[in-house]
């Protein structure tokens, strides 16, 4: 079986790429941890696969992530704590999975890559 993890960003909020890479490697370390054992396991076994995905806003950010969290899939969103770039408490992203590559894909397989 094939297993990976999908981060999801935010593109209206235009992050710059260092801020981008620091709040989606957040989403993939936090939504891992909060995985099942056995996913975490085989998907690392793997090469700990993923994609990382932009959603226009944090509605739509939210939508996937239930959409997730409905099939058992762990997630993580991440709020920034405003030092830098953006306001405090701002949803830059989330991470979705690891999961099996089926049902990430469920979830996330219309979007784009960023």
């Amino acid at each position: 079986m094939n297993y990976k993890q999908a981060i999801l960003v935010r593109s209206d909020l235009k992050l710059p790429k260092g801020k981008m890479a620091a709040q989606a490697s957040h989403a993939a370390v936090e939504s891992a941890l909060r995985a099942e054992k056995d996913l975490m396991v085989a998907w690392r076994g793997e090469g700990m696969g993923k994609i990382v995905v932009k959603v226009a806003d944090e509605k739509e950010l939210y939508k996937y992530v239930q959409e997730a969290k409905d099939i058992g899939i762990s997630t993580a969103v991440i709020t920034d704590a405003g030092h830098t770039v953006v306001e405090p408490g701002t949803v830059t992203c989330a991470g979705i999975g690891p999961d099996t590559v089926e049902k990430i894909d469920r979830v996330i397989g219309k979007l784009k890559l960023v």
